[in-house]
Protein backbone atom coordinates (compact mmCIF):
# COMPACT_ATOMS: atom_id res chain seq x y z
CA UNK A 1 0.00 0.00 0.00
CA UNK A 2 1.75 3.61 -0.90
CA UNK A 3 2.97 5.68 2.16
CA UNK A 4 -0.10 8.68 0.61
CA UNK A 5 -2.62 6.55 1.10
CA UNK A 6 -1.90 4.78 4.08
CA UNK A 7 -2.08 7.93 5.34
CA UNK A 8 -5.07 9.35 4.52
CA UNK A 9 -6.73 6.04 5.27
CA UNK A 10 -5.36 6.50 9.05
CA UNK A 11 -6.40 9.79 8.94
CA UNK A 12 -10.02 9.00 8.11
CA UNK A 13 -9.69 6.44 10.06
CA UNK A 14 -8.89 8.68 12.77
CA UNK A 15 -11.57 10.83 12.08
CA UNK A 16 -14.11 8.40 11.94
CA UNK A 17 -13.41 7.25 15.19
CA UNK A 18 -13.04 10.29 16.95
CA UNK A 19 -16.63 10.91 15.43
CA UNK A 20 -17.70 7.81 16.67
CA UNK A 21 -16.99 8.13 20.36
CA UNK A 22 -17.60 12.31 20.38
CA UNK A 23 -21.21 10.77 19.34
CA UNK A 24 -21.51 8.31 21.68
CA UNK A 25 -20.63 10.64 24.38
CA UNK A 26 -23.17 13.09 23.43
CA UNK A 27 -25.62 10.25 23.66
CA UNK A 28 -24.64 9.23 27.14
CA UNK A 29 -26.77 9.97 30.44
CA UNK A 30 -25.24 12.86 31.87
CA UNK A 31 -23.71 12.42 35.08
CA UNK A 32 -25.33 15.05 38.11
CA UNK A 33 -24.17 16.53 41.10
CA UNK A 34 -26.52 18.34 42.92
CA UNK A 35 -25.02 20.64 46.17
CA UNK A 36 -27.06 22.49 48.50
CA UNK A 37 -25.54 24.24 51.14
CA UNK A 38 -27.44 25.10 54.50
CA UNK A 39 -28.41 28.55 55.24
CA UNK A 40 -25.91 29.76 52.49
CA UNK A 41 -27.13 33.36 51.69
CA UNK A 42 -28.03 34.75 48.19
CA UNK A 43 -25.75 37.27 48.86
CA UNK A 44 -22.90 35.58 50.87
CA UNK A 45 -19.94 35.04 47.62
CA UNK A 46 -17.49 37.46 46.02
CA UNK A 47 -19.11 37.54 42.77
CA UNK A 48 -22.34 38.64 44.61
CA UNK A 49 -19.95 41.69 45.80
CA UNK A 50 -19.30 40.12 49.42
CA UNK A 51 -16.70 42.35 51.09
CA UNK A 52 -15.21 39.68 53.69
CA UNK A 53 -16.51 35.82 52.33
CA UNK A 54 -14.07 34.05 50.40
CA UNK A 55 -15.38 32.12 47.67
CA UNK A 56 -12.93 31.34 45.31
CA UNK A 57 -14.28 28.49 43.41
CA UNK A 58 -17.52 29.21 44.06
CA UNK A 59 -16.97 32.58 41.87
CA UNK A 60 -15.00 30.54 38.99
CA UNK A 61 -18.09 28.39 38.93
CA UNK A 62 -20.49 31.30 38.23
CA UNK A 63 -17.80 32.12 35.43
CA UNK A 64 -18.30 28.94 33.93
CA UNK A 65 -21.60 28.41 34.03
CA UNK A 66 -25.18 30.08 34.57
CA UNK A 67 -26.62 32.45 37.36
CA UNK A 68 -30.25 32.05 38.13
CA UNK A 69 -31.04 35.19 39.55
CA UNK A 70 -35.00 34.49 40.52
CA UNK A 71 -34.53 31.18 42.11
CA UNK A 72 -36.85 30.34 45.18
CA UNK A 73 -36.45 27.22 48.15
CA UNK A 74 -39.51 24.84 48.18
CA UNK A 75 -39.88 26.23 51.82
CA UNK A 76 -37.88 28.62 54.02
CA UNK A 77 -35.91 26.05 56.45
CA UNK A 78 -34.63 22.82 55.96
CA UNK A 79 -36.51 20.08 56.09
CA UNK A 80 -39.89 21.36 54.14
CA UNK A 81 -37.43 22.73 51.48
CA UNK A 82 -35.84 19.33 51.21
CA UNK A 83 -39.02 17.74 50.69
CA UNK A 84 -40.28 19.93 47.73
CA UNK A 85 -36.75 19.25 45.98
CA UNK A 86 -36.94 15.57 46.52
CA UNK A 87 -40.92 14.96 45.91
CA UNK A 88 -41.16 17.61 42.82
CA UNK A 89 -44.42 18.97 45.18
CA UNK A 90 -45.01 22.31 46.83
CA UNK A 91 -45.58 22.78 50.27
CA UNK A 92 -48.98 22.52 49.81
CA UNK A 93 -49.06 18.96 48.62
CA UNK A 94 -46.16 17.60 50.50
CA UNK A 95 -46.55 14.83 53.24
CA UNK A 96 -44.09 16.58 55.56
CA UNK A 97 -44.02 20.56 56.48
CA UNK A 98 -43.12 20.56 59.27
CA UNK A 99 -39.49 21.22 60.69
CA UNK A 100 -38.96 18.77 63.56
CA UNK A 101 -35.97 17.41 62.31
CA UNK A 102 -37.10 13.53 61.98
CA UNK A 103 -40.48 13.74 60.61
CA UNK A 104 -40.70 11.51 57.23
CA UNK A 105 -42.24 11.38 54.06
CA UNK A 106 -44.80 8.53 52.97
CA UNK A 107 -43.15 5.05 52.08
CA UNK A 108 -45.33 5.27 48.76
CA UNK A 109 -43.78 8.45 48.06
CA UNK A 110 -40.76 8.60 44.76
CA UNK A 111 -38.32 11.03 44.96
CA UNK A 112 -35.06 12.48 42.55
CA UNK A 113 -33.48 9.25 43.28
CA UNK A 114 -36.32 6.92 42.94
CA UNK A 115 -36.84 8.21 39.11
CA UNK A 116 -33.47 8.37 38.39
CA UNK A 117 -32.19 4.42 39.53
CA UNK A 118 -35.24 3.55 37.33
CA UNK A 119 -33.09 4.90 34.47
CA UNK A 120 -30.13 2.89 35.84
CA UNK A 121 -28.47 6.04 37.38
CA UNK A 122 -26.44 4.98 40.59
CA UNK A 123 -28.07 7.08 43.70
CA UNK A 124 -25.60 8.03 46.56
CA UNK A 125 -26.50 10.99 49.18
CA UNK A 126 -23.96 12.38 51.52
CA UNK A 127 -25.13 15.24 53.75
CA UNK A 128 -28.25 15.78 55.91
CA UNK A 129 -30.89 14.04 54.62
CA UNK A 130 -33.99 15.62 56.82
CA UNK A 131 -37.11 13.79 55.55
CA UNK A 132 -37.09 10.93 57.32
CA UNK A 133 -35.22 9.60 60.68
CA UNK A 134 -34.21 6.01 61.65
CA UNK A 135 -36.88 4.08 62.06
CA UNK A 136 -39.32 6.10 59.79
CA UNK A 137 -40.96 5.51 56.30
CA UNK A 138 -38.90 8.58 55.47
CA UNK A 139 -35.33 6.90 55.21
CA UNK A 140 -33.54 7.24 52.56
CA UNK A 141 -32.48 3.89 51.12
CA UNK A 142 -36.19 3.47 50.90
CA UNK A 143 -36.44 6.04 48.39
CA UNK A 144 -34.57 5.42 45.78
CA UNK A 145 -30.79 5.70 47.27
CA UNK A 146 -28.26 2.76 46.99
CA UNK A 147 -26.15 4.94 49.54
CA UNK A 148 -26.75 7.60 51.79
CA UNK A 149 -24.19 8.58 54.14
CA UNK A 150 -24.41 11.58 56.71
CA UNK A 151 -27.49 12.52 59.19
CA UNK A 152 -31.03 11.65 59.17
CA UNK A 153 -32.07 13.53 61.58
CA UNK A 154 -31.14 17.26 61.55
CA UNK A 155 -30.60 18.02 65.53
CA UNK A 156 -28.39 15.21 64.82
CA UNK A 157 -26.66 17.48 61.95
CA UNK A 158 -26.31 20.32 64.52
CA UNK A 159 -23.18 19.10 65.29
CA UNK A 160 -19.94 18.74 63.65
CA UNK A 161 -18.54 16.07 66.16
CA UNK A 162 -20.90 13.63 66.93
CA UNK A 163 -20.23 9.65 68.29
CA UNK A 164 -21.49 8.61 64.87
CA UNK A 165 -22.96 9.12 61.54
CA UNK A 166 -25.17 6.98 59.16
CA UNK A 167 -24.93 4.47 56.81
CA UNK A 168 -27.96 3.10 54.94
CA UNK A 169 -29.59 3.21 58.66
CA UNK A 170 -26.10 1.75 60.71
CA UNK A 171 -23.81 3.87 62.71
CA UNK A 172 -20.86 4.27 61.82
CA UNK A 173 -18.84 5.41 65.06
CA UNK A 174 -16.12 8.56 64.10
CA UNK A 175 -12.80 7.98 66.41
CA UNK A 176 -12.08 10.50 69.46
CA UNK A 177 -15.40 11.85 69.21
CA UNK A 178 -17.12 11.52 72.94
CA UNK A 179 -19.80 13.90 71.90
CA UNK A 180 -20.03 16.44 74.73
CA UNK A 181 -19.29 19.04 73.10
CA UNK A 182 -19.83 20.73 70.09
CA UNK A 183 -16.66 22.07 69.48
CA UNK A 184 -14.30 19.30 70.76
CA UNK A 185 -13.56 15.71 68.61
CA UNK A 186 -10.88 14.24 66.82
CA UNK A 187 -12.85 13.39 63.57
CA UNK A 188 -14.72 16.68 61.97
CA UNK A 189 -18.14 14.98 60.15
CA UNK A 190 -17.94 17.35 57.47
CA UNK A 191 -14.60 16.25 56.27
CA UNK A 192 -15.61 12.66 56.25
CA UNK A 193 -18.94 13.66 54.65
CA UNK A 194 -16.95 15.33 51.93
CA UNK A 195 -14.29 12.25 51.34
CA UNK A 196 -17.28 8.93 51.41
CA UNK A 197 -18.86 11.76 48.39
CA UNK A 198 -15.55 11.42 46.77
CA UNK A 199 -15.13 7.98 46.56
CA UNK A 200 -18.99 7.50 45.22
CA UNK A 201 -17.74 9.62 42.47
CA UNK A 202 -14.63 7.79 41.65
CA UNK A 203 -16.22 4.21 41.82
CA UNK A 204 -18.69 5.47 39.55
CA UNK A 205 -17.09 7.14 36.98
CA UNK A 206 -17.87 4.59 34.45
CA UNK A 207 -21.70 4.43 35.00
CA UNK A 208 -24.13 7.75 35.15
CA UNK A 209 -24.41 8.41 38.84
CA UNK A 210 -26.34 11.18 40.96
CA UNK A 211 -24.47 12.38 43.33
CA UNK A 212 -27.10 14.28 45.91
CA UNK A 213 -24.79 16.05 48.52
CA UNK A 214 -27.24 18.51 50.68
CA UNK A 215 -24.26 19.82 53.06
CA UNK A 216 -24.66 21.51 56.66
CA UNK A 217 -22.18 24.05 56.39
CA UNK A 218 -22.42 26.84 56.45
CA UNK A 219 -25.43 26.32 59.01
CA UNK A 220 -24.67 24.64 62.53
CA UNK A 221 -23.38 24.97 66.02
CA UNK A 222 -20.09 26.04 64.80
CA UNK A 223 -16.86 23.51 65.61
CA UNK A 224 -14.29 23.24 63.60
CA UNK A 225 -10.45 21.74 63.50
CA UNK A 226 -7.81 24.29 64.94
CA UNK A 227 -5.42 23.56 62.29
CA UNK A 228 -8.16 23.29 59.00
CA UNK A 229 -7.01 25.68 56.55
CA UNK A 230 -9.91 27.32 56.02
CA UNK A 231 -10.02 28.53 60.13
CA UNK A 232 -6.61 29.50 59.57
CA UNK A 233 -8.06 32.28 57.15
CA UNK A 234 -10.33 34.06 59.81
CA UNK A 235 -9.26 32.95 63.12
CA UNK A 236 -7.50 36.14 63.53
CA UNK A 237 -10.06 38.45 61.80
CA UNK A 238 -10.20 41.73 64.20
CA UNK A 239 -13.99 41.07 63.61
CA UNK A 240 -16.45 41.73 66.72
CA UNK A 241 -20.01 40.61 66.68
CA UNK A 242 -20.30 40.58 70.15
CA UNK A 243 -19.02 39.14 73.09
CA UNK A 244 -20.47 35.44 73.28
CA UNK A 245 -20.12 35.12 68.91
CA UNK A 246 -16.90 36.17 67.97
CA UNK A 247 -15.55 33.11 67.47
CA UNK A 248 -18.53 31.61 65.49
CA UNK A 249 -19.11 34.61 63.25
CA UNK A 250 -15.21 33.75 61.99
CA UNK A 251 -15.95 30.27 62.03
CA UNK A 252 -19.12 30.97 59.68
CA UNK A 253 -16.93 32.38 57.74
CA UNK A 254 -14.35 29.49 57.50
CA UNK A 255 -17.54 26.98 57.18
CA UNK A 256 -18.23 28.84 54.00
CA UNK A 257 -14.35 28.91 52.25
CA UNK A 258 -14.02 25.24 53.58
CA UNK A 259 -17.18 24.23 51.30
CA UNK A 260 -15.81 26.38 48.66
CA UNK A 261 -12.44 24.61 49.07
CA UNK A 262 -14.39 21.32 48.85
CA UNK A 263 -16.43 22.35 45.57
CA UNK A 264 -12.78 23.15 43.87
CA UNK A 265 -11.96 19.69 45.10
CA UNK A 266 -14.68 18.18 43.40
CA UNK A 267 -14.57 19.98 40.44
CA UNK A 268 -10.85 19.14 39.69
CA UNK A 269 -11.80 15.07 40.64
CA UNK A 270 -14.65 15.46 37.32
CA UNK A 271 -11.35 16.62 35.52
CA UNK A 272 -9.08 14.39 37.38
CA UNK A 273 -11.70 11.45 35.93
CA UNK A 274 -12.23 12.80 32.44
CA UNK A 275 -15.86 13.09 33.21
CA UNK A 276 -16.06 16.54 33.52
CA UNK A 277 -17.79 17.32 30.46
CA UNK A 278 -20.53 14.81 30.71
CA UNK A 279 -21.27 16.10 34.67
CA UNK A 280 -23.72 18.58 35.32
CA UNK A 281 -23.43 20.25 38.88
CA UNK A 282 -26.60 22.33 40.37
CA UNK A 283 -25.07 24.77 43.26
CA UNK A 284 -27.72 26.37 45.81
CA UNK A 285 -28.73 27.38 48.55
CA UNK A 286 -31.64 25.47 50.85
CA UNK A 287 -33.66 28.35 52.03
CA UNK A 288 -33.03 32.21 52.59
CA UNK A 289 -30.40 33.58 55.23
CA UNK A 290 -30.08 34.01 58.62
CA UNK A 291 -29.12 37.41 60.07
CA UNK A 292 -26.54 35.81 62.45
CA UNK A 293 -24.31 37.76 64.75
CA UNK A 294 -25.71 40.96 63.96
CA UNK A 295 -24.52 44.35 65.62
CA UNK A 296 -25.32 47.87 65.84
CA UNK A 297 -23.31 48.13 62.96
CA UNK A 298 -24.22 45.44 61.08
CA UNK A 299 -28.31 45.25 61.66
CA UNK A 300 -28.89 42.81 58.59
CA UNK A 301 -26.42 40.09 60.22
CA UNK A 302 -22.87 40.19 60.80
CA UNK A 303 -22.21 38.78 56.75
CA UNK A 304 -25.86 40.80 55.72
CA UNK A 305 -26.74 37.40 53.52
CA UNK A 306 -30.18 39.09 52.17
CA UNK A 307 -28.87 42.98 51.33
CA UNK A 308 -27.44 43.66 48.41
CA UNK A 309 -23.62 45.05 49.25
CA UNK A 310 -24.40 47.41 45.50
CA UNK A 311 -27.40 49.00 45.76
CA UNK A 312 -28.39 48.62 49.63
CA UNK A 313 -31.52 46.86 49.19
CA UNK A 314 -32.79 43.59 51.58
CA UNK A 315 -34.98 41.22 50.81
CA UNK A 316 -37.54 41.12 53.54
CA UNK A 317 -37.00 39.02 56.72
CA UNK A 318 -35.18 35.69 56.63
CA UNK A 319 -35.23 32.30 57.49
CA UNK A 320 -38.42 30.91 58.50
CA UNK A 321 -40.59 33.58 56.62
CA UNK A 322 -42.49 33.51 53.25
CA UNK A 323 -41.27 37.30 52.52
CA UNK A 324 -38.58 37.32 50.10
CA UNK A 325 -35.99 36.52 52.42
CA UNK A 326 -36.74 32.80 53.48
CA UNK A 327 -37.14 32.22 50.11
CA UNK A 328 -34.48 33.85 47.41
CA UNK A 329 -31.63 31.66 46.90
CA UNK A 330 -28.37 31.88 44.86
CA UNK A 331 -28.89 29.22 42.21
CA UNK A 332 -25.57 28.31 39.85
CA UNK A 333 -25.51 25.14 37.40
CA UNK A 334 -22.19 24.35 35.60
CA UNK A 335 -21.90 21.84 32.57
CA UNK A 336 -19.30 22.57 30.28
CA UNK A 337 -19.62 22.82 26.39
CA UNK A 338 -23.70 22.28 27.25
CA UNK A 339 -24.31 24.99 29.22
CA UNK A 340 -22.84 28.45 28.43
CA UNK A 341 -20.34 29.69 30.54
CA UNK A 342 -21.33 33.62 32.03
CA UNK A 343 -24.84 33.21 30.94
CA UNK A 344 -27.34 35.12 34.11
CA UNK A 345 -31.03 34.50 33.25
CA UNK A 346 -34.37 35.88 35.29
CA UNK A 347 -36.17 32.58 34.75
CA UNK A 348 -38.62 31.92 37.96
CA UNK A 349 -37.98 28.82 38.73
CA UNK A 350 -38.73 26.73 42.31
CA UNK A 351 -37.37 23.38 43.80
CA UNK A 352 -39.90 21.55 42.75
CA UNK A 353 -38.78 22.10 39.17
CA UNK A 354 -35.52 20.13 39.54
CA UNK A 355 -37.23 16.40 39.22
CA UNK A 356 -39.07 17.38 35.47
CA UNK A 357 -35.94 18.94 34.83
CA UNK A 358 -33.62 15.97 35.56
CA UNK A 359 -36.45 14.01 34.06
CA UNK A 360 -36.59 15.45 30.64
CA UNK A 361 -32.48 15.91 30.83
CA UNK A 362 -31.95 12.03 31.60
CA UNK A 363 -35.01 10.89 29.19
CA UNK A 364 -36.41 9.41 32.42
CA UNK A 365 -40.50 9.54 33.18
CA UNK A 366 -41.47 11.60 35.56
CA UNK A 367 -44.12 11.29 38.50
CA UNK A 368 -46.78 13.69 38.65
CA UNK A 369 -45.27 17.16 39.77
CA UNK A 370 -45.94 20.98 40.88
CA UNK A 371 -43.03 21.61 38.83
CA UNK A 372 -41.88 22.79 35.50
CA UNK A 373 -38.76 21.90 33.75
CA UNK A 374 -35.98 24.45 32.79
CA UNK A 375 -34.20 22.63 30.77
CA UNK A 376 -34.69 24.76 27.72
CA UNK A 377 -33.01 27.46 29.84
CA UNK A 378 -30.05 25.76 30.79
CA UNK A 379 -29.67 24.38 27.19
CA UNK A 380 -29.72 28.29 26.09
CA UNK A 381 -32.98 26.45 23.93
CA UNK A 382 -36.71 27.74 22.91
CA UNK A 383 -39.83 26.72 24.20
CA UNK A 384 -39.10 27.10 27.66
CA UNK A 385 -42.42 26.93 29.67
CA UNK A 386 -42.74 29.25 32.97
CA UNK A 387 -44.69 28.82 35.85
CA UNK A 388 -48.44 30.48 36.00
CA UNK A 389 -48.67 30.56 39.53
CA UNK A 390 -46.18 29.86 42.89
CA UNK A 391 -47.47 28.55 46.35
CA UNK A 392 -45.91 28.30 49.77
CA UNK A 393 -46.75 27.40 52.69
CA UNK A 394 -45.20 27.56 56.04
CA UNK A 395 -47.15 26.90 60.08
CA UNK A 396 -49.62 29.58 59.83
CA UNK A 397 -47.96 31.87 57.10
CA UNK A 398 -48.91 31.79 52.89
CA UNK A 399 -47.44 33.18 50.07
CA UNK A 400 -48.03 32.82 45.77
CA UNK A 401 -46.85 34.57 43.14
CA UNK A 402 -47.81 35.10 39.68
CA UNK A 403 -45.76 37.14 37.41
CA UNK A 404 -44.51 40.60 39.57
CA UNK A 405 -47.16 39.94 41.74
CA UNK A 406 -46.34 38.56 45.47
CA UNK A 407 -49.36 38.00 48.25
CA UNK A 408 -48.37 37.12 51.69
CA UNK A 409 -50.26 36.20 55.03
CA UNK A 410 -49.29 35.44 58.04
CA UNK A 411 -51.64 33.89 60.65
CA UNK A 412 -55.24 35.60 60.69
CA UNK A 413 -53.69 38.69 59.48
CA UNK A 414 -54.54 40.54 56.16
CA UNK A 415 -53.44 39.44 53.36
CA UNK A 416 -50.35 41.91 51.81
CA UNK A 417 -49.66 42.26 48.21
CA UNK A 418 -46.46 43.60 46.85
CA UNK A 419 -45.55 44.29 43.35
CA UNK A 420 -41.79 42.60 42.96
CA UNK A 421 -40.77 44.36 39.83
CA UNK A 422 -40.69 47.76 41.62
CA UNK A 423 -40.66 46.69 45.29
CA UNK A 424 -38.53 44.02 45.92
CA UNK A 425 -38.20 44.93 49.75
CA UNK A 426 -41.84 44.13 50.18
CA UNK A 427 -42.14 47.53 51.71
CA UNK A 428 -45.04 48.62 50.01
CA UNK A 429 -48.23 46.92 50.61
CA UNK A 430 -50.49 47.51 47.73
CA UNK A 431 -53.41 45.20 48.46
CA UNK A 432 -56.36 48.06 48.62
CA UNK A 433 -54.34 49.28 44.64
CA UNK A 434 -55.16 46.01 43.40
CA UNK A 435 -57.67 44.34 44.72
CA UNK A 436 -58.40 42.39 41.63
CA UNK A 437 -54.82 41.23 41.50
CA UNK A 438 -55.01 39.82 45.72
CA UNK A 439 -58.34 37.96 44.95
CA UNK A 440 -57.07 35.95 42.06
CA UNK A 441 -53.68 34.95 44.13
CA UNK A 442 -55.87 34.24 47.31
CA UNK A 443 -58.28 31.98 45.91
CA UNK A 444 -55.02 30.40 44.08
CA UNK A 445 -54.03 29.93 47.94
CA UNK A 446 -56.97 28.12 48.46
CA UNK A 447 -56.82 25.63 45.97
CA UNK A 448 -53.25 25.09 46.47
CA UNK A 449 -53.32 23.62 50.16
CA UNK A 450 -54.21 20.03 50.20
CA UNK A 451 -54.73 18.38 54.40
CA UNK A 452 -51.16 16.64 54.98
CA UNK A 453 -51.13 12.97 54.82
CA UNK A 454 -48.04 12.53 56.99
CA UNK A 455 -45.32 9.47 56.85
CA UNK A 456 -45.04 6.99 59.87
CA UNK A 457 -42.56 6.68 62.93
CA UNK A 458 -42.15 3.19 63.45
CA UNK A 459 -39.00 3.06 66.07
CA UNK A 460 -39.36 5.98 68.55
CA UNK A 461 -36.26 5.07 70.12
CA UNK A 462 -34.16 5.90 66.88
CA UNK A 463 -34.92 8.37 66.41
CA UNK A 464 -34.34 9.69 70.00
CA UNK A 465 -30.94 8.19 69.87
CA UNK A 466 -30.19 9.88 66.70
CA UNK A 467 -31.18 13.56 68.02
CA UNK A 468 -29.57 13.00 71.48
CA UNK A 469 -26.07 13.23 69.36
CA UNK A 470 -26.35 16.69 69.28
CA UNK A 471 -25.35 18.15 73.26
CA UNK A 472 -27.87 20.23 73.76
CA UNK A 473 -30.35 17.41 73.28
CA UNK A 474 -28.59 14.90 75.16
CA UNK A 475 -31.04 15.12 78.16
CA UNK A 476 -34.04 15.51 76.70
CA UNK A 477 -36.16 12.73 78.23
CA UNK A 478 -38.52 12.94 74.68
CA UNK A 479 -35.67 13.82 71.78
CA UNK A 480 -38.73 15.74 70.31
CA UNK A 481 -37.56 19.33 71.02
CA UNK A 482 -38.17 21.61 68.26
CA UNK A 483 -34.10 22.43 67.03
CA UNK A 484 -33.28 25.74 64.90
CA UNK A 485 -32.65 23.54 61.62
Amino acid sequence: MPIQFLSRWLTFVALSLACFIGNARANEKPNIIYLMLDEWGYFESGHMGHPELLTPNIDQFAREGMRFTNAYAGAPVCGPTRCVLLTGLHSGHTSMRVNDGFSPIRADEPTLATMLRESDYVTGGFGKWGIGGRGTSGIPEEHGFDEFFGYYDQVHAHTFYPQYLIRNSQEVLLPGNPGESFYEGDTHAQLVIFEEAKKFIQRNRDKPFFCYLPWTPPHGIWGIDEDDPSWMLFKDKPWTAGQKTDRDARVYAAFLHLVDRQLGEILDLLREQEIDENTIVFLCGDNGGQDYFKTDERPHGFFAPNLNPKTGERFRAGKGSLYEGGLRVPYLVRWPGRVKAGNVSDHLLCFQDVMPTLAELTDTTCPETDGVSFLPTLLDEKGQETHQTLYWEYGNQRAVRKDQWKAYRAAKADWELYDLSSDVEEKNNVADEHPGVLKQLVEYASEAHEPVRPGKVYDRSLTQKDRRQAPHHRRSNTGEDRGND
